[in-house]
């Protein structure tokens, strides 16, 4: 043979580029949602005190305890589907139409999100420069329900811009926005500890004082009064909304990077403990430290009132009032971001199986976003901050709705997925009695009827969340139904196919600006169905030192060789479907890399030298012997071979044998 013939040459060259192959710490995950559900601290203490009255500090507690349940719910789930949350799991236990009702619910939930969100923000900072203002002899006023409303509008857009340059942009200001927010949390703990110190601490009473708003059809008649856990269960639907965001921990795990679980575990404490500490403890020194009439005026802007109400120089209490609205209006905004990435996540669980129509998953030229779901959702929440024209209270009322029941959906069918798929879990809700093979769940039940139950009670208590909910839902559940329909009609194909940009280059040196890592690895991948050997390099690959560039050669002859390629065929989509879902499994980044070659020995050879690759890793073929392979790409690799061109370790793994060659 003669490896280094005229005829073989490698004609293009195609990076395949997404923003499904971008991997975050579990630092930025817990930031992400956290923008969320930290945020709550800022008007939950309020809305909740409209409905129950001073005994909304208790509910509020026992509800941010209840997450840390919930959280492990999200834990048991995501350990199982890579691509979770509700749809999947539901889909899974329950079938794609009540999968699909469950993401409807959950929609409006994130639409609303979005909106109270930057509505709060918009309040906190017009409560602040109508503080200011005199101070300033500036003989304004602002509206705060018009100020709330553009600024929520501004606010929306901007997270809209970041989310389309992808998860990595928006996830570093949410860790920058929780820094922050930990400062702010410390300060205002300390000067209330102090505050205490001085007047003394006041314990907020135990029993809720329903207004009749907050009892919905229930008004009128006496069984919250009669039965006290019916009462109770009504308490808790009102301050539920404190766990907002615990849904975007599911469609934050496939960005998660290695390793998976165990950074999932350690952001669902930091999220758990610092959501806990900060929403609690603002919402008991509120009632114990601010007058009950001036508590009255600060209800939308809660912690802008403690800051006013702390023992401290008035000069000392307005700064820190400034601080604490300047911060809070930063992480309250940070949950409009929150509130994109989940939705974000979800619709593409939702393309992924069709469901969707295909013209949502185009990604964006540039940035490799599914700009289009992100557009729709961004629009959403602007209608509702229109429609709701900057009230909190309103918004607070019709949110619980799309939380509480996607949570109840989710929780019974992982508990179902407990008798209907009894693999070994890499991870379980503890309470567990084993029977045989299956780990009856215990711990899991009691989560599940516990959010039944405080769902089933919202719909009589919370008469704007229940029909605004049940429309949206309806709505959105025959937009999912009709476009399914549309799909099948087209002849989509079963399985996914994930959607890459293609970027045509020169030569294979082209590939150079994707990595820049000290140490690279080349996988060739050629069968869909034979990718054990991409997974065992996943495994064994340091992502902080090495970057490993995934390589699929399309063999062409003749005159059909060359030409730029404008997409991908069925046979490749799949590959790189697969590669990308080993990727995602592994929490560790690749660079999918497409060449148009007559040899694939030859093109293998050139591309590991062209990225510097020390490490070549090929999997075991079914038509030719292991040495044959190792023969082939050693001739090459010598023919090619530069002054300058390093030794190379070539790694042919199959399963249960690999052979190692250095040359």
């Amino acid at each position: 043979m003669k490896p280094n013939r005229p005829g073989r040459r490698v004609g293009e060259v195609v990076i395949l580029t997404t923003a499904m192959l971008t991997f975050i710490s579990f630092w930025r995950a817990a930031a992400i949602v956290l923008c969320d559900m930290a945020s709550t601290a800022w008007y939950v203490g309020g809305i909740a005190e409209q409905a129950i009255g001073k005994a909304a500090p208790w509910f509020i507690l026992a509800v941010m305890a209840f997450s840390a349940c919930v959280l492990a719910l999200y834990m048991e789930g995501s350990s199982m589907f890579v691509r979770g949350g509700v749809y999947k799991v539901v889909k899974e236990a329950m079938g794609g139409t009540l999968a699909k009702v469950s993401v409807s619910a959950l929609m409006f939930d994130y639409v609303l999100t979005g909106a109270i969100s930057s509505v709060s923000a918009g309040q906190y900072l017009a409560g602040l420069l109508n503080s200011v203002f005199p101070y300033a002899r500036i003989d304004w006023h602002v509206n705060p329900a018009l100020f709330s409303m553009v600024f929520a509008i501004a606010a929306v857009l901007y997270f809209w811009r970041q989310n389309i340059l992808g998860i990595e942009e928006s996830s570093d200001k949410a860790l920058k926005i929780i820094w922050a927010t930990a400062a702010v949390g410390a300060v205002m703990i300390g000067f209330c500890l102090y505050t205490v110190w001085v007047r003394g601490f006041f314990w907020p009473p135990g029993s809720p004082a329903f207004s009749r708003e907050s009892l919905g059809w229930l008004a009128g008649s006496d069984w919250a009064r009669r039965i006290g856990a019916f009462g109770l269960l009504i308490a808790l639907g009102h301050a539920f909304l404190g766990m907002s965001g615990v849904e975007t921990l599911a469609q934050v795990y496939r960005e998660m990077e290695a390793p998976k679980l165990e950074n999932l575990k350690r952001a669902s404490l930091v999220i758990f403990f610092f959501a806990f500490i900060l929403t609690t403890s603002v919402s008991f020194f509120a009632v114990s430290i601010i007058p009950d009439p001036v508590r009255a005026k600060y209800l939308d802007n809660l912690i802008a009132g403690l800051a006013m109400s702390v023992a401290a120089p008035h000069w000392l209490r307005l700064m820190l009032q400034a601080f604490v609205v300047v911060v809070g209006a930063a992480i309250l905004c940070g949950a409009v971001n929150t509130a994109i990435v989940g939705s974000n996540g979800v619709m593409n669980r939702m393309a992924e199986d069709g469901i969707m129509p295909e013209w949502f998953r185009w990604l964006h030229p540039k940035y490799g976003t599914t700009h289009r779901m992100i557009n729709l959702v961004v629009g959403l929440q602007i209608a509702t901050i229109v429609l709701c024209r900057g009230d909190v209270y309103l918004l607070g009322e019709a949110y619980a709705f799309g939380l509480i029941w996607s949570l109840v959906f989710n929780a019974a069918s992982v508990v179902m997925l407990r008798f209907n798929t009894r693999y070994q879990r890499e991870w379980m809700v503890p309470l567990n009695w084993k029977v045989g093979d299956v780990h009856v769940p215990i711990g899991l039940s009691a989560i599940f009827l516990t959010l039944l139950s405080v769902a089933l009670i919202n719909l009589a208590t919370k008469k704007m969340a229940t029909i605004s909910g049940l429309v949206f839902t309806a709505g959105f559940f025959a937009l999912f139904f009709i476009a399914e329909r549309i799909n099948r009609g087209q002849g989509r194909q079963a399985e996914h196919r994930e959607k890459l940009n293609l970027r045509n280059e020169e030569a294979l040196d082209g590939v150079l600006s994707e990595i820049d890592k000290p140490n690279r690895v080349l996988v060739a991948v050629r069968d869909p169905r034979g990718l054990h050997h991409l997974g065992k390099a996943l495994e064994t690959l340091d992502s902080d030192t090495t970057d490993m560039v995934v390589l699929f050669c399309k063999i062409q002859h003749g005159m059909s060789f060359g030409g730029d390629i404008q997409s991908l065929g069925p046979e490749e989509e799949l590959v790189f479907t697969r590669v990308i879902s080993a990727a995602e499994k592994c929490g560790k980044t690749v660079t999918p890399l497409l060449v148009v070659s007559n040899d694939p020995f030859y093109a293998i050879a050139q591309s590991a030298q062209a990225v510097g690759a020390g490490q070549v890793v090929l999997g075991i073929s079914g038509r030719v012997s292991v040495d044959h392979q190792l023969e082939r790409l050693a001739m090459t690799w010598g023919a090619l071979q530069g002054a300058d061109t390093k030794p190379v370790h070539i790694r042919v793994i199959g399963e249960g044998r690999e052979h190692d060659v250095e040359i």
